[in-house]
C-alpha cells in the first residue's frame, strides 16, 4: 500500500512537471514567435513609430496665390508679419512662461485664459500661437528676453493683404480654419499648419484649393524628454496658385466712390466674352479685418449697420427687376407674335381690371403710343397691356433664357438665384392660382419677381450682343481664351452672312453658339428703343445722355418697389423721398454701350434711391464712360490666363 502510493505520488508529480514544462515550451515559443513577429513582420511598424518619438515635424504655412486684377494690379497678396510660437514640452515652467508673456505683451486674463484652453486641448510638442500679428516693438521684446522666454519661439511668417476694398466683396476673405471646413473640404485633409487660414467667402473661397499652396515643414530630432537636439530637415513648402481676374480695379474704385454713402451695386460686363470687368457691392467692407481674427467692436458695427455691408449685393441682393423687364416683355410679345412694335395703346394714367386699378407711374397718362415710345417713356399701362395678351407663362421662359432665375458665376456660395414667376411656380411655392392681376404686375417688373444685378447685367449683355448666350466669368483661363474670344468674331463675321439666310444659320450651326430668339428683328427693335430711352426727348434717361459718339450709350431706367403706394398715398400725391428711408423704391438701370458698336453692358442698382433716372443714370453714365476710355488699353493686354 505504501509503495503503491509512493509510486502515485511519483507518478502525479511526473505530470505536474510535464504540464509545467509544456507551459513553459508554449510561453518560450510564445515569446520567441513574437520576437521574430515584432523584428520581422512588424519591424517596419515599430520603426516608424520609434522614429516618431525621436523625430518631431513643424509644420508651417506657405504664402497663398496673389488674386490680381486685369491689367496685374494686386487685389490679394501677402504681407511680412511677426509672430510668437511656443511649444509647450520646451518649457521646463509653462506657468511662469505664460505669466512672463502676459506682462511683456500686455496680455488680459481673459487672452490667457483663451491660450490655456488652446494648449489643453493639443498635444505638447505642437505649437501654439500666442500672437501672429506682433508690432515690430512687441517682437523686438520677445528676442530681447528670449533668454528667459524658454519654449518661446518669435517667428516671421506671412499673412493675406487686401489692398483694394472696393474688391472686397468678390474676393472675399481668409480666417481660420474651423471645424466645419475641416469636415468639408477635403484638400485640407494635409495642407493645414499652424497659423492656415482659409477663404470663407468669394474668390478666396472658390480658389482655396488652389491658391492656399502646399505645407512646408521643419524637422527635429529630440531626446528622450521631447526636447530638440538638432535640426534635420527642412521643406519650405509651396506657394499657392496664382490668378489673375478679369476685373478693372480702376472702374472698381470709381464705382465704389460714385455708390459712397447709397447701398447697392454696380456690374459691367463684356458682351462678347462674358468677362465681368466690375462688380461692386455698397458699402465696402475691410477684409484685412478677419486675418487675424475680426474683433468684437468691428464685428457689431457690421452687423448691425443697417445696410449690411458684409452682403455681396451684386449676386446676393435679390430686388424685383422693376420696369427693366420690359426689355424682356417686349422681347416675348414679339417672339411670340402676341403684338408688333406698330401695335398702339392709349394710356390714360391706369387700367381697370375686375374692378381694381393698376397705375402708370404718369399720373395723367402717356395717351396714345406704340412700342417703341413704350419703352422710350417707359409707359406701364403700355406693358400691362402686352403683359396681359402674353401670359406670365411665356414672359416666364423668355426671363429665363436671357438668364434670370439661374446662378450666372459657378462656385459663389453667397450667389442667389432669385425668383422667375410663373403658374407652376406659384402653385408649388405658395399653394394658389395665379391671377391676372398679377400677370399684369409681372409686364412692370413687380410681383413675386426676384433678380441679381448681375443677372440683370447679363440680360443686357446678351441682347447688346444681338440675342447669343454667354458664358460670365471672374477668372481669366489661357485655355478658354479661344473660345471666349469666338463670340465676337462670330457676330462680326455674321454681319456678312444677314442677307443670305440659309448660309447665315449654316453659320450659327457651325460656331455653336446658343441663339436666344427666332428673329433677329426683335432683338434690334429692342435695342434701338433703349437709344431712344436714353438719347431722344421724352427717354427716361435722356439727361444721363452722353453726346460723344464713342462714348454713346442705350438704357432703361427701372424702379424696384419696396412698398406698395395705398390709395390715399396716391391721393395726397406723396413723393418717394417723403416716405421712410426703409420704404422708398429701388432705383435701376440697364444699358449697353458703344450704342453702335457694342462691347459692355452695365447694371445699376441703387437701394431706396427713387428713380432710376435720378439716382442709377448718373452713375451708370460716368462708370461707362471709364470703362470705355480704358477698352483700347484692355484689348492690347496679353491674356495669359495665368500669372508666373
Amino acid at each position: 500500500m505504501i509503495r503503491e502510493s509512493g509510486e502515485s505520488k511519483i507518478r502525479l508529480i511526473g505530470r505536474r512537471m510535464f504540464i509545467i514544462s509544456a507551459a513553459k515550451a508554449v510561453v518560450v515559443f510564445g515569446i520567441v514567435g513574437r520576437l521574430i513577429s515584432l523584428q520581422i513582420n512588424e519591424s517596419k511598424k515599430y520603426k516608424t513609430l520609434s522614429d516618431k518619438n525621436r523625430f518631431r515635424e513643424w509644420k508651417f504655412s506657405p504664402p497663398r496665390g496673389l488674386i490680381k486684377d486685369y491689367f496685374g494690379r494686386e487685389i490679394a497678396s501677402n504681407k511680412q508679419v511677426y509672430q510668437l510660437h511656443i511649444v509647450p514640452e520646451n518649457s521646463e515652467n509653462l506657468q511662469v512662461l505664460l505669466f512672463r508673456l502676459k506682462n511683456i505683451l500686455k496680455l488680459s486674463e481673459k487672452d490667457l485664459s483663451k491660450i490655456k484652453k488652446k494648449i489643453s486641448t493639443q498635444k505638447p510638442w505642437d505649437p501654439v500661437i500666442i500672437s501672429d500679428n506682433l508690432t515690430w516693438s512687441e517682437f523686438s521684446r520677445i528676442n530681447l528676453f528670449l533668454h528667459e522666454l524658454q519654449g518661446a519661439e518669435p517667428v516671421v511668417s506671412v499673412a493675406r493683404l487686401y489692398s483694394e476694398p472696393s474688391s472686397a466683396h468678390i474676393v472675399g476673405y481668409v480666417s481660420r480654419a474651423s471645424k466645419k471646413d475641416l469636415q468639408n473640404k477635403d484638400y485640407l485633409k494635409n495642407r493645414i499648419a499652424t497659423g492656415t487660414r482659409v477663404g470663407k467667402t468669394g474668390l478666396e473661397n472658390k480658389l482655396d484649393s488652389e491658391v492656399i499652396g502646399d505645407v512646408g515643414y521643419k524637422r527635429y530630432e529630440v531626446n528622450a524628454f521631447g526636447k530638440r537636439i538638432k535640426e534635420i530637415s527642412i521643406n519650405p513648402g509651396k506657394a499657392g496658385k496664382n490668378f489673375r481676374t478679369t476685373l478693372d480695379l480702376e472702374t472698381q474704385e470709381l464705382a465704389s466712390n460714385l455708390l459712397k454713402g447709397k447701398s447697392g451695386s454696380v456690374c459691367v460686363m463684356d458682351i462678347y466674352r462674358g468677362d465681368i470687368v466690375t462688380m461692386v457691392s455698397s458699402p465696402i467692407f475691410d477684409p484685412n479685418h478677419f486675418v487675424h481674427g475680426i474683433d468684437k467692436k468691428n464685428w457689431n458695427k457690421l452687423i448691425k449697420h443697417r445696410d449690411k455691408p458684409l452682403i455681396n449685393k451684386a449676386i446676393s441682393g435679390l430686388y424685383p427687376p422693376g420696369s427693366t423687364i420690359k426689355l424682356l416683355s417686349a422681347i416675348s410679345a414679339l417672339e411670340n407674335d402676341v403684338f408688333n412694335p406698330k401695335t398702339t395703346i392709349n394710356c390714360t394714367g391706369s387700367i381697370e381690371l375686375y374692378g381694381e386699378k393698376f397705375h402708370c407711374w404718369k399720373k395723367k397718362g402717356h395717351g396714345y403710343m406704340d412700342m417703341r415710345e413704350g419703352m422710350k417713356q417707359s409707359c406701364d399701362v403700355y406693358f400691362y397691356e402686352v403683359a396681359r395678351i402674353l401670359g406670365i407663362d411665356r414672359l416666364s421662359e423668355t426671363a429665363k433664357s436671357f438668364g434670370l432665375g439661374k446662378i450666372v458665376v459657378d462656385g459663389f456660395i453667397e450667389e442667389r438665384s432669385g425668383v422667375v414667376p410663373d403658374t407652376k411656380w406659384k402653385k408649388k411655392n405658395i399653394g394658389k392660382n395665379w391671377y391676372l392681376g398679377e400677370t399684369l404686375h409681372a409686364g412692370i417688373g413687380q410681383g413675386y419677381w426676384q433678380t441679381t444685378p448681375l443677372q440683370l447685367c447679363l440680360m443686357t449683355a446678351q441682347i447688346a450682343n444681338g440675342g447669343y448666350k454667354i458664358e460670365p466669368r471672374l477668372i481669366l483661363d489661357k485655355n478658354q481664351n479661344d473660345k471666349f474670344s469666338g463670340l465676337e468674331q462670330f457676330i462680326v463675321d455674321k454681319k456678312t452672312y444677314d442677307e443670305d439666310v440659309v448660309s447665315l444659320h449654316e453659320f450659327i450651326s457651325r460656331f455653336k453658339y446658343k441663339s436666344l430668339f427666332r428673329n433677329p428683328e426683335n432683338i434690334k427693335f429692342v435695342k434701338d428703343a433703349l437709344f431712344g430711352a436714353t438719347n431722344e426727348p421724352g427717354g427716361t434717361s435722356y439727361g444721363s445722355r452722353i453726346t460723344k459718339k464713342e462714348f454713346i450709350f442705350a438704357g432703361k431706367t427701372g424702379t424696384s418697389q419696396v412698398k406698395r403706394f395705398t390709395a390715399r398715398q396716391r391721393e395726397l400725391d406723396i413723393k418717394n423721398e417723403d416716405l421712410p428711408y426703409e420704404e422708398r423704391d429701388h432705383a435701376l438701370f440697364v444699358a449697353f454701350a458703344p450704342y453702335h458698336e457694342p462691347r459692355y453692358s452695365i447694371s445699376v442698382v441703387v437701394e431706396h434711391g427713387g428713380s432710376g433716372s435720378k439716382s442709377a443714370a448718373p452713375i451708370a453714365k460716368k462708370v461707362i464712360q471709364k470703362v470705355l476710355e480704358n477698352h483700347s488699353r484692355r484689348q492690347s493686354q496679353r491674356e495669359t490666363g495665368e500669372i508666373t
